[in-house]
């Protein structure tokens, strides 16, 4: 998923070697994990909402691909299909999911990752913006998806922040994964967009909002962040980086349609710069998961060590 969105905004700035490189490695990745995930499904907790939530992931990460690979008529059915059916099954799971559990339950486990609804919502909302082409009908599809993600995001925010809120802006409580809260408004504006440029010219001013709340999020993000970077154990490589990867990218490839929608030279000014810092960090965790794989295949790791 953040590969595959670095390597979309790497092609909206001209970057197309770049932006090959990374679609191949995550064309490739894609069923990779999903065998991954296939092989351990069993020991899955499937009545555990962070788990349900969390595997939203794989309907984004389709989204993504299905955008970058538009030219390719098959590949977009194929990854539209797969999406709108791992949609459906997931919303279904997680919504009986979260029913079963107590206001003050969901209020005290509520993550950044919790947004992977809304992303994967949004990102579904895109899929079915390129398939409408083919099928007129699938258009209102888009729209009530791109609706629905905006209600799962303001419902999730609302439980974020009231957990945050309790928490007392303790750094300890701070992951990388807080930046999909910046993301899912990223995904929003780009699925706005997408409706906006089929036609729905009355999605305008929304994603110009969306966009700016997007935006107004890298503030504090980076505060905390850079607090919580402070402490040593944090500074060792963990999966969840790469939470913090796709909403950078995906602000960058946001900010570059709001640019275009526009006109505002400096907007993409900005969509360039977060290019460059979307694919440093991409950069940065991509070799640091490789050199704490090394690690793990030459013996195991001595207690209380980690890679820094």
């Amino acid at each position: 998923m953040a590969t595959g969105i670095v390597s979309i905004a790497a092609a909206d700035h001209g970057f197309e070697h770049v932006s090959i490189g990374l679609a191949v490695l995550a064309a490739g990745a894609l069923p990779v994990l999903t065998l991954a995930v296939a092989v351990t499904w069993g020991r899955l907790d499937l009545a555990d909402p962070d788990v349900t939530i969390r595997l939203f992931t794989f309907v984004a990460a389709c989204a993504v691909l299905d955008n970058r690979f538009l030219a390719n008529t098959a590949a977009v059915w194929l990854l539209g299909v797969t999406a709108a059916a791992a949609w459906a099954v997931l919303t279904a799971v997680t919504a009986r999911n979260l029913i079963r559990r107590s206001w003050r339950e969901l209020r005290g486990r509520a993550r950044g990752a919790w947004e992977l609804c809304s992303v994967g919502t949004s990102g579904l909302a895109i899929v079915l913006v390129a398939l409408s082409r083919q099928v007129d009908w699938l258009w209102w599809g888009a729209v009530t998806m791109w609706l629905v993600a905006l209600a799962l995001y303001a419902a999730m925010t609302g439980l974020i922040l009231v957990r945050a809120f309790a928490a007392r802006l303790d750094p300890r409580g701070f992951e990388p994964d807080a930046w999909i809260l910046m993301g899912g408004l990223a995904i929003a504006t780009l699925a706005g967009d997408q409706l906006y440029r089929a036609g729905f010219s009355g999605v305008r001013g929304a994603t110009v909002v969306t966009w700016i709340f997007a935006s107004l999020w890298i503030v504090p993000l980076t505060y905390f962040g850079l607090r919580h970077m402070q402490r040593i154990e944090a500074r060792r490589f963990a999966g969840v980086w790469w939470a913090m990867v796709f909403p950078l990218g995906m602000y960058a490839a946001a900010t570059h349609a709001i640019a275009g929608d526009t006109g505002w030279p400096a907007v993409s000014t900005v969509s360039l710069v977060f290019f460059w810092i979307a694919f440093a960090a991409w950069t940065i965790v991509a070799v640091a998961g490789l050199r704490w794989l090394w690690r793990v295949r030459r013996g195991p790791l001595p207690s209380g060590h980690g890679l820094r």
